[in-house]
């Protein structure tokens, strides 16, 4: 099993957050990982993106040029990195702000309206969970539970009660992508 991932959007929208849990879940589940982050010139507001790599077996390099999955959550990513995902590959990007359409038909495509959701939970900032949990359900590449445990790594200490959304968001994007299988 070997997942390689971009998860790209704005500074300021958890990108590197949400690479960092995969990467945290990834090593208490016993796996090889790497995570490489990526900044632009601003931090928030600027362009940011981080590659992921997920394996069975020791992660021989950081570097991903033809990831497995690319979640995008803004118009510069998608224009970025749909070109990139490898035939068979997975596009999940957040259709709040991703208002480009993807034409190939070589990928899978999974659209939510993330940050719309986010809101409806009442925390905007939690969309990018959204999209994490709709990344796990459909890959199972780590168990929510273990990125769950992550984000008390990831989280400051004060930060902790932000956990519960945190996970009810995860959730969601667990149940969308569920319901669209079954």
């Amino acid at each position: 099993m070997l997942e390689e991932i971009i998860i790209a959007g704005f500074g300021g929208q958890g990108v590197m957050s949400m690479g960092q849990l995969i990467a945290y879940a990834g090593m208490l589940e016993g796996k090889g990982v790497s995570w490489l982050p990526s900044y632009g010139p601003e931090q928030r507001g600027g362009t940011a993106n981080c590659a992921v790599v997920v394996s069975d077996e020791p992660v021989g390099s950081p570097l991903v040029t033809r990831p497995s999955t690319a979640i995008v959550l803004n118009n510069p990513s998608f224009d970025k990195f749909e070109p990139l995902i490898r035939p068979g590959g997975i596009l999940i990007l957040n259709s709040s702000l991703v208002v480009r359409a993807s034409a190939r038909k070589d990928i899978k495509i999974i659209e939510i309206s993330a940050t719309d959701m986010a809101n409806d939970l009442g925390n905007s900032r939690v969309a990018n969970m959204i999209l994490l949990g709709a990344f796990l359900e459909h890959t199972k590449i780590v168990l929510a539970d273990s990125v769950i445990e992550s984000l008390k790594k990831v989280l400051s200490a004060d930060k902790h009660h932000l956990i519960e959304i945190n996970k009810q968001a995860l959730q969601k994007g667990a149940s969308l992508v569920a319901a669209s299988i079954s």
